[in-house]
């Protein structure tokens, strides 16, 4: 064991070069003064302040919590049935229906949601379809909704992969087991299926969630700057105000948040877990 353990160097190595150290920067100019030099600097902690005290800041985050929730929901409510059909189906028809899902993301995420700024914009095919029904005035892009579509979109896979593995992995004999008792199919879903399913639900929600409220380039591109989240507020630190320790700080927030987030979600599954084996 000790002899194959000396595989893992390599990644330690490269895990402390492109996570760790990335990180500690990004720690480290968070708490640092703007201005300050390598040799000598004074820390302060006045950029979470900065963050904290000011409303629009706030709101802000909020906002971005708020569209990954309602990514995460939708996905969810999506993702599950088709889910369950894909792993109801034939081994083959199995096969097909997700490389049919795996297929677009073959594709460049930027590339994917640049072909939705076509659809959705004027004189688009959307639109044009909308406008058989005389809706062709409504606004399409550059919105909340065009926002959250591109979302649900890129990040739908990850629910529904994560979701019929679990529903794949899963004894049909307790499906049996349970029609033999009586149970109607909505009783063996509620009782059988769901709880079983849970853990692939929760790593899609964590899937979904994660990348959802730290995204900037779907709102920047669908929502056209005119819909402001945290992910285009710490890009606009850096790249155009130039303010590398607010952004920074603004990272770690993130970061933490991020982190408490996952805490939760995995709390929540072992306990799942541990309630399942207390019943058996």
């Amino acid at each position: 064991m000790k002899r194959f353990s000396k595989l893992a160097v390599p990644y330690i190595i490269w895990a402390a070069l492109m996570l760790v150290l990335p990180m500690a920067l990004i720690a480290m100019y968070s708490v640092m003064e703007p201005g300050n030099s390598i040799i000598s600097f004074s820390l302060t902690l006045d950029h979470y302040i900065k963050f904290f005290t000011d409303p629009d800041f706030l709101l802000i985050l909020w906002r971005s919590l708020l569209i990954a929730i309602k990514t995460t929901i939708i996905c969810l409510i999506l993702g599950y049935p088709a889910a369950y059909f894909i792993a109801r189906s034939s081994e083959k028809v199995q096969n097909i229906l997700i490389l049919c899902i795996t297929i677009p993301m073959w594709i460049n995420m930027l590339v994917r949601t640049y072909a939705w700024i076509g659809l959705l914009s004027e004189g688009g095919i959307i639109q044009r379809i909308l406008g058989i029904f005389g809706l062709g005035d409504v606004e399409l892009l550059y919105t909340e909704g065009s926002v959250l579509l591109g979302m649900v979109y890129n990040f739908l896979p990850f629910m529904i992969l994560q979701i019929q593995t679990s529903l794949s992995k899963m004894d049909h004999s307790l499906l049996e087991a349970s029609a033999d008792l009586g149970a109607s199919p909505a009783q063996t879903f509620r009782r059988v299926t769901l709880p079983l399913s849970l853990p692939g639900v929760i790593n899609g929600i964590t899937l979904v969630f994660l990348p959802a409220v730290s995204s900037f380039f779907i709102p920047k591109l669908l929502g056209g700057g005119q819909y402001f989240l945290i992910g285009n507020m710490i890009e606009n630190q850096f790249i155009t105000v130039g303010e590398w320790n607010f952004g920074s700080a603004i990272s770690m927030i993130m970061a933490v948040i991020m982190m408490l987030l996952m805490m939760l979600v995995r709390k929540i599954e072992t306990r799942n877990q541990g309630g399942k084996g207390a019943k058996a």
